[in-house]
């Protein structure tokens, strides 16, 4: 048999904690979670939007990084630029956070050059 090495056993957990994410929420991968699509802001290096991959499962946004970019901060804001949370994370691991209210969102994700990418999500009861 072949054996996995480390860069393909990180791959599988990065698309096998969203769907335990899901799982524990009771709902599904093909019913109840949307992907956000992340956008490119300020750039000053090559786009890495691709990197990070943004789920929202009823009040849970999901994050994945596929590669490291370093130490990454994230900033979830209403629509009308009040900030809710605050946070940084050393990639390429994931997080989940709970945003407690209905309504719309943007998600910015910043690295360490000062490149700016960011989602925007709604969030519904």
């Amino acid at each position: 048999m072949q054996r996995l090495n480390l860069k393909q056993i990180v791959l599988l957990l990065g698309f096998l904690l969203p769907a335990v994410w899901c799982g524990a929420n009771g709902t599904s991968l093909l019913d109840g979670h949307s992907h956000i699509i992340i956008m490119a802001g300020n750039l000053q290096g090559i786009p890495k939007n691709s990197s990070i991959q943004a789920t929202i499962n009823g009040h849970c946004l999901a994050v994945v990084f596929t590669e490291n970019l370093g130490q990454v901060s994230i900033e979830i804001a209403t629509a009308a630029g009040t900030s809710i949370e605050y946070t940084s994370i050393l990639t390429p691991n994931g997080l989940q956070i709970y945003i407690p209210n209905s309504g719309d969102y943007i998600v910015t994700f910043t690295l360490p050059n000062g490149d700016e990418y960011y989602g925007e999500f709604t969030i519904t009861d």
